[in-house]
């Protein structure tokens, strides 16, 4: 039995909006097995003097790329498997330096990348995974430039990494039965224009009516939801109506659609920091032309985005959905959503909230009895100054996931 207490620092559970001090908490193993405002009796436990740092949930990302070995998706698409599941480790394991300790994949990581993390060959967060995503002909998923003619397969199959292009109901029923059956956790579809394929405005609406609830029935009879990318107004309240329970993005959400939204208990995932990543270090790092021409006009929304989806109410999660190099720029989330929300919001969307989206409540996202021993140490008080979280996570002194130790600067 493996037992460790973490004593003489601030307590961030998750759930409150502030620090508390004189807390404890006894981890037993790979839970947590008592929070406590009195002293805990150590006996052989290893004795973690916090010296006032903050012992916090570990962090969530709930949009995340694992397998975004390149900016340019193109470019993956036609890389051997082998690389980039090279690239893949570094990037789950740099996650967790910065103090990540659960990922939601929006796309491209599989059965293979959870099994290497669940066996430790590789040493990387808590994955949920999605699979490929379901994109249609000439969708977001659908990374073909304009002078590609021919078409791809009507299988279902589509692209190899991130996606897989389907058309029509039957085909929509197939993938997502199929990405369910190799272990997503989710499923991820494509229900608006982007930034990153070549050929279609944010504007644009993908999948119909009868596409979409296809998905979400399929997704239901499994006892999980479905994520959607989606910019517009129009393309957000019909995900919703149509049953989606996570939105992806919605720079473009208006004040009626975030009411709408909030109504009906979903929850929308920004990820603000990819555009500022893309905007100023895309061209250096192969992001294509014409998807760079697209950042600004979804970039400029996105705190207005914020601010509209607080007002209304809406379960606002946090994602970074970064691509290449760019997610070294992981932590910037945090500044850049700093600058229209309070700290502790933020710390709640990245720990408690983006559980809650992952359904799993009490289990992940909180320093609470019962809950995985999935914490982290930071060097100060992340409420009153939340720019701690940022860089390579180097003021996350210590990072600890099931009960077991990933990073120890104590």
């Amino acid at each position: 039995m493996s037992l460790v207490l973490f004593r003489n620092g601030g307590l961030f559970d998750g759930l409150a909006a502030e620090i508390r001090g004189g807390m404890e908490v006894l981890v037993e193993n790979d839970r947590i097995k008592e929070v406590s405002d009195t002293p805990i009796a150590a006996g052989d436990a290893r004795v973690v003097d916090l010296g006032g740092r903050t012992l916090m949930p570990g962090l969530i990302d709930a949009h995340f790329h694992a397998v975004a070995a390149h900016p340019n998706i193109s470019q993956v698409e036609n890389m051997p498997p082998s690389l980039i599941a090279q690239y893949s480790r570094g990037f789950l394991e740099a996650s967790v330096g910065r103090g990540f300790t659960t990922i939601r994949d929006a796309g491209g990581a599989d059965y293979g990348l959870a099994r290497a993390i669940e066996t430790g060959l590789i040493a990387g967060p808590r994955l949920f995974y999605s699979g490929r995503a379901l994109s249609q002909t000439g969708g977001h998923g659908d990374f073909r430039p304009y002078e590609q003619g021919h078409a791809l397969c009507s299988c279902g199959l589509g692209a190899r990494v991130f996606s897989r292009i389907v058309d029509g109901v039957a085909e929509v029923r197939r993938a997502a039965r199929d990405e369910l059956r190799k272990g997503a956790a989710q499923i991820k579809i494509m229900a608006s224009g982007g930034v990153a394929s070549p050929s279609d405005p944010a504007w644009v609406l993908q999948f119909s009516e009868e596409e979409i609830r296809a998905v979400v029935w399929e997704a239901h009879s499994w006892r999980t939801y479905v994520m959607a990318h989606a910019y517009t107004p129009q393309a957000i309240r019909r995900c919703v109506e149509y049953g989606v329970r996570s939105i992806e993005h919605g720079n473009l959400i208006d004040a009626e659609t975030a009411a709408y939204v909030a109504e009906q208990g979903a929850f929308v995932v920004p990820t603000l920091c990819t555009y500022d990543a893309l905007s100023k270090h895309g061209p250096a790092l192969g992001f294509p032309k014409v998807s760079l021409e697209k950042v600004d006009s979804v970039r400029t929304a996105g705190l207005e985005a914020l601010e509209l989806l607080r007002a209304a109410g809406v379960k606002i999660g946090f994602g970074t959905d970064l691509l290449g190099a760019m997610h070294e720029h992981q932590l910037s989330e945090f500044a850049i959503r700093a600058q229209v929300l309070p700290a502790a919001d933020i710390l709640r969307q990245a720990t408690s909230i983006n559980a809650e989206l992952l359904n799993r409540s009490g289990d992940l996202g909180v320093v609470a009895a019962g809950a995985l021993a999935d914490l982290i140490v930071v060097d100060g008080d992340p409420v009153a100054d939340i720019g701690l979280l940022s860089g390579q996570g180097e003021a996350v002194l210590m990072v600890m996931k099931g009960g077991a130790v990933y990073k120890d600067l104590m």
